[in-house]
C-alpha cells in the first residue's frame, strides 16, 4: 500500500472463449498489460483490429517503476488518446541540472525550441500512467482485456500461434494470427520459445527512495550529484512524480546488501542526510535494483513479436526503458495493420525488427556509456570522469564528456530499407528516417499543433508560399493518393488561407508562426510523404505524384 496511491482491483470476468467447443481464433493477442501490451491494444483497436489482451495479474505495476516520458512518447500517446491525461497529472520539465560534489558545474535544457505542444519530458508513476491505459482500452470496442488470465504454452506453426490460458476456473485454448509479447525483461513467451536474451550484466546496485515531502524543497527539474558531500564517492538522481512524490536513486555499489539497503532504518537516514535533519518527509516506496543492457537477436519469431522489455533491457539512466518500448509498438502496429489489411507483403513485418534492433543498440550503447561514466569501475576512469567535471563547470567544451545518463531522444532511422533518398538538398535537424517535428497550425478554423493533425496514416504535406506554387493539377493529383487502395492523406500548408477548392482527402494547414516550414526547410513546392508512425520517409524539392507513389510502395516493402 502507498499513502498517496490506492491501487485498483481489476475483476477476472469469464470470456465466451472458455466455453467455446473449439479454440477461437483471433486476429491479435497482446501478452501483458503493462504499457506497452496497453499501447498496442488501443493502436490496434482504434484501427479496426480486434485484439486480446492477456494478463496474469489484475492490478497496474507496484511502486513508481518508469517515471520518466519524453515529448516522443507523449506524441504517442496524443494519437492513442491518453496523452492529455499523463500530462495533466505528470510533473513537466525541461532543466536539467549537474552538480560535482557541493557545486552545480553546469545545467541544460531538454526542449530548448517554442511552439511545440509537449515538454521535453514529463514525471509520472507508473502505475498511474498504467490506470490512464486500462481506461482507454476499455473504452475500445474492438479490445478485450483479460484478467487473471496467464499464458502458459505458446505453439506456432506457419499460418497461427496456439496459446494455452490458465484462469481462477481452468485452462482454455486459443489462436491467434499474430501474438505481440509484451511480458517483461523475463519473458516467459521468449523462454517457451526457446530464445534469449544477450547483454551485459553490471555489477552495481542501486537504491529508489520515493518521498512525500514540500514541493517548495526543489523546483520540477532533474538534478543529478557526482560525489555529493551527503553521499561520498557514489552518485545521486533526483526527479519530482505527482503528487508530491519525489524519486531519489542512490549508488550504493556492488557490495550493499539489498536487502538490508530496503529496510525503512537504513533508508531514512540517507534520505535524511540528503535533504537535512529539518526537512520533514514520508518514505512512500524503496526497491534496490541491479540492471543489464541486452536484447534479442531478432524481435520477430514467425508470428510472434516482442516489444519493449522482453525484447531488450538498458539501465535507468537515460529513461530509455519505456519511451523505446512505446517506440517499438509505434513501429509494429502499423505495419501488422498494413498486412492484415492486405495492403502490404509479409516481408514488411521483417523491418520492425531491423529498426527496432537497430534502435536498441544505440540504447544500449548510450545506456552502457553512461553506467561506466556514473560508476567508474577503476580509479583511471575515476580521475578522468573528475577531472572532466572539474573542466564542465567553466569550459563548455568539456560539457558534452559529462554523461549523468543521456536522456532518451528518439533514434534517426537514416538506414533504413524503407527509406527513399532525399530529392534535392535539404538543410534542417528533420531528416529522412526521423520523427517529423511539431509546431502550431489551424486546421478548419481551429488552433492546433501538427502532430494533431496528421494521426496514425501515411500523411503528405506540399508546402506553398503563394497561390502561384498551387496548380490544378497538382491538387487534383493530392486528391487521387488520398484515394488511393492505401491512401495518402495529404495537406497543403501556406503561410495564410486561401480560397481554394479542395478534393476529398486533401487539406489546408496555416503554418502561421512559420516554425513547421522553418524546422522542415521547406520551401515553396516541397513536398514531405511520412510514414503512420510520423517518420519521415521521403521528401522532394517539387511534388511529383508518382515519385511519392514510388515512396510509399518502398516504405510498404513493396
Amino acid at each position: 500500500m502507498l499513502n498517496t496511491y490506492t491501487f485498483p482491483e481489476f475483476d477476472y470476468i469469464r470470456s465466451a472463449d472458455q466455453d467455446a467447443a473449439q479454440p477461437v481464433k483471433h486476429p491479435v493477442v497482446v501478452i501483458g498489460a503493462g504499457p506497452m501490451g496497453l499501447a498496442a491494444a488501443i493502436d490496434l483497436a482504434i484501427h479496426d483490429i480486434p485484439v486480446v489482451v492477456l494478463d496474469d495479474n489484475n492490478t497496474v505495476s507496484v511502486g513508481s517503476r518508469a517515471v520518466c516520458y519524453a515529448k516522443r512518447f507523449l506524441d504517442i500517446s496524443d494519437r492513442l488518446g491518453v496523452g492529455q491525461r499523463c500530462v495533466d497529472k505528470g510533473v513537466t520539465w525541461n532543466v536539467g541540472k549537474v552538480f560535482f560534489e557541493s557545486e552545480q558545474i553546469y545545467s541544460f535544457n531538454m526542449l530548448p525550441e517554442e511552439h511545440h505542444r509537449r515538454p521535453g519530458f514529463i514525471n509520472l508513476q507508473q502505475y498511474y500512467l498504467e490506470e490512464y491505459y486500462v481506461d482507454r482500452v476499455n473504452e475500445l470496442e474492438k479490445a478485450d482485456l483479460r484478467w487473471k488470465n496467464k499464458v502458459t504454452g505458446v505453439e506456432q506453426n506457419g499460418d497461427e500461434v496456439t496459446l494455452t490460458v490458465e484462469t481462477p476456473e481452468g485452462e482454455y485454448t486459443l489462436k491467434a494470427d499474430y501474438i505481440i509479447a509484451c511480458d517483461g525483461a523475463g519473458s516467459k513467451t521468449r523462454a517457451a520459445c526457446g530464445l534469449e536474451s544477450k547483454g551485459q550484466i553490471f555489477q552495481d546496485r542501486f537504491l529508489i527512495a520515493d518521498v512525500v515531502m514540500d514541493p517548495k524543497k526543489f523546483p520540477p527539474e532533474r538534478w543529478f550529484w557526482f560525489n555529493p558531500p551527503f553521499h561520498e564517492g557514489q552518485s545521486t538522481l533526483l526527479h519530482r512524480q505527482a503528487d508530491n512524490v519525489w524519486r531519489i536513486d542512490f549508488d550504493l555499489g556492488w557490495d550493499a546488501d539489498p536487502e538490508e539497503e530496503k529496510k525503512p532504518e537504513n533508508i531514512i537516514p540517507r534520505v535524511k542526510a540528503f535533504l537535512g535533519e529539518d526537512v520533514e518527509f514520508e518514505l512512500e516506496w524503496a526497491s534496490v535494483y541491479t540492471f543489464t543492457c541486452r536484447r534479442m537477436d531478432d524481435f520477430r519469431h514467425g508470428r510472434i513479436f516482442f516489444a519493449g522489455d522482453a525484447a531488450h533491457q538498458v539501465s535507468p539512466f537515460g529513461a530509455r526503458g519505456a519511451n523505446s518500448g512505446i517506440e517499438d509498438i509505434d513501429n509494429l502496429t502499423w505495419k501488422l495493420q498494413a498486412v492484415m489489411n492486405g495492403q502490404a507483403d509479409d516481408s514488411l513485418l521483417d523491418t520492425y525488427s531491423e529498426e527496432r534492433a537497430f534502435a536498441a543498440d544505440e540504447n544500449i550503447l548510450n545506456s552502457t556509456r553512461s553506467t561506466d561514466f556514473i560508476t567508474p569501475k577503476n580509479g583511471a576512469n575515476r580521475a578522468f570522469r573528475d577531472a572532466v567535471l572539474w573542466l564542465a563547470k567553466d569550459y563548455t567544451f568539456a560539457r558534452p564528456l559529462v554523461n549523468s545518463g543521456r536522456l532518451s531522444v528518439p533514434p534517426f532511422l537514416t538506414e533504413s530499407s524503407l527509406n527513399t533518398e532525399d530529392d534535392g538538398s535539404f538543410n534542417c535537424k528533420v531528416v529522412v528516417g526521423a520523427p517529423c517535428t511539431d509546431g502550431p497550425v489551424k486546421r478548419n478554423g481551429e488552433e492546433g499543433f501538427l502532430l494533431g493533425a496528421l494521426g496514425n496514416v501515411f500523411n503528405g504535406m506540399l508546402f506553398v508560399d503563394s497561390r502561384n506554387d498551387l496548380t490544378a493539377e497538382a491538387v487534383a493529383q493530392l486528391g487521387e493518393l488520398a484515394q488511393q487502395d492505401v491512401p495518402v492523406k495529404s495537406y497543403i500548408v501556406a503561410s495564410h488561407d486561401m480560397d481554394i477548392a479542395l478534393p476529398e482527402g486533401v487539406e489546408l494547414l496555416i503554418d502561421s508562426v512559420g516554425v513547421v516550414k522553418e524546422r522542415l526547410d521547406a520551401k515553396g513546392g516541397t513536398f514531405y510523404l511520412m510514414r503512420p508512425d510520423q517518420l519521415v520517409t521521403a521528401r522532394m524539392r517539387s511534388f511529383d505524384k508518382a515519385a511519392v507513389v514510388a515512396a510509399q510502395n518502398k516504405a510498404l516493402a513493396k
